[in-house]
């Protein structure tokens, strides 16, 4: 279905980011995984992929927050690839605590890697697109991002920020071929939510359990080939921003 594609991860190494670039990959699309600093993790996501799809698969260090570095490594993936056709904004971090005692500078790294290194990856990746007069590029908000979380101030608004983003890009991009959507997830099973296995909050999730990161996989895989979605935001919640 993707053959002859290639895909761009953020965050790729591990939980959510992994689940897609395997998912991807056996749709048939070559994968380029980009992550922060696990060498290792990041190599064992494009072997396992390589081994069971035989797709090409390269991984990039990269602080996605630095918007020369993502250039960089956008050339490195246009030489090593011969292109791009699809972008996942994926990369976050969280740097919890209440908005009266939050440090400027968790305040700072929180939405300069979710919701600039977006921006740096789009800016970046969008000269690839319109020189094929076709793109995708989906980024990974959360429903932190619609609802709020209190504690969480910069992770919420970081991804309230990528909701906006993601609606002025697919306004600005959509007649030249190149689609822009969003995917909301809740509480989904990954390193990040060990913490919150046991959270009063899950009891408020309709469905009553916390989500995979394989469902959140398949929710990226339907809008990379929805061809008549743009600007949506698709929550994979279990239901609890209804």
């Amino acid at each position: 279905m993707l053959k002859g594609k290639t895909a761009i991860i953020t965050g790729g190494s591990r939980g959510i980011g992994a689940a897609i670039a395997k998912k991807l990959a056996y749709m048939g699309a070559d994968i380029a995984v980009i992550y922060a600093g696990n060498t290792e993790a990041a190599e064992k996501v494009c072997i396992g992929c390589v081994d069971s799809y035989g797709i090409k698969a390269m991984a990039y260090q990269c602080n996605v927050a630095d918007f020369t570095t993502a250039k960089e490594t956008v050339a490195k993936i246009k030489a090593d690839f011969g292109g791009a056709h699809i972008l996942i904004n994926n990369a976050g971090i969280t740097r919890d605590g209440l908005i009266a005692m939050m440090r400027e500078e968790d305040f700072d790294n929180v939405v300069d890697t979710n919701l600039k290194g977006a921006f740096n990856m789009i800016r970046h990746c969008t000269g690839l697109f319109l020189r094929q007069k076709t793109g995708v590029i989906i980024n990974i908000s959360s429903v932190a991002g619609i609802m709020g979380n209190a504690g969480q101030a910069n992770y919420s608004a970081s991804k309230a920020g990528l909701i906006g983003l993601t609606k002025a890009t697919a306004r600005e991009l959509a007649a030249k071929g190149i689609r822009c959507n969003a995917v909301a997830p809740g509480f989904i099973a990954t390193d990040m939510t060990e913490d919150q296995s046991e959270s009063p909050l899950l009891a408020t999730v309709p469905l009553g359990r916390m989500g995979t990161a394989e469902e959140v996989a398949d929710g990226v895989a339907y809008l990379v080939c929805a061809e008549y979605i743009t600007g949506e935001v698709l929550r994979i919640d279990g239901g609890i921003a209804i």
